[in-house]
């Protein structure tokens, strides 16, 4: 990717990217023209919060899929680190590593954040939902996990 911090936007066609596949070989947004993509960004593997995300789409996973949607997770996290991760909590979506952050700063979820008053980059969990023609047509930025997965689900509903 040529143009750093690319920002897509509600409306817009978002820019193609490949990154890094969980299982091996490489995935890239456009192979999914044709169908609905939610793609979801969290900050590591195995912690308790992003575990519980990664499950909820998980047991919505079907319905999804149902309704003509893929599901993928991006977290700056290794390919290594993702096949322990999906095996471990039996996800059937692919994860992909952005480990320079570049797609995450395309989505503009790379950002400062402060824990205990000690400021560090990383990344802020945030979905996206991109209808069949690659239009980004919902966003949800730094969500809570709780119910988060059945509020996208009712999105992908609500496209159709």
């Amino acid at each position: 990717m040529a143009e750093k911090e690319i920002q897509v936007r509600l409306g817009q066609p978002v820019p193609d990217f490949r990154l890094p596949a969980s299982g091996g070989g490489e995935i890239s947004l456009g192979e999914f023209r044709g169908r609905k993509v939610v793609i979801y960004f969290y900050p590591k593997n195995m912690t308790p919060a992003c575990t519980q995300e990664a499950c909820d789409f998980r047991d919505r996973s079907g319905l999804l899929h149902e309704l003509g949607a893929v599901v993928l997770g991006i977290s700056g996290d290794p390919v290594k680190s993702h096949d322990k991760f999906r095996e471990k909590q039996s996800l059937p979506f692919p994860l992909l590593s952005d480990e320079d952050h570049e797609v995450c700063r395309m989505f503009g979820v790379w950002q400062l954040k402060k824990l205990y008053g000690r400021e560090y980059e990383g990344i802020v969990r945030s979905t996206f939902l991109i209808d069949e023609e690659g239009v980004l047509v919902r966003e949800w930025r730094n969500i809570r996990v709780k119910d988060h997965a059945e509020k996208v689900l009712e999105a992908v509903k609500e496209l159709g």
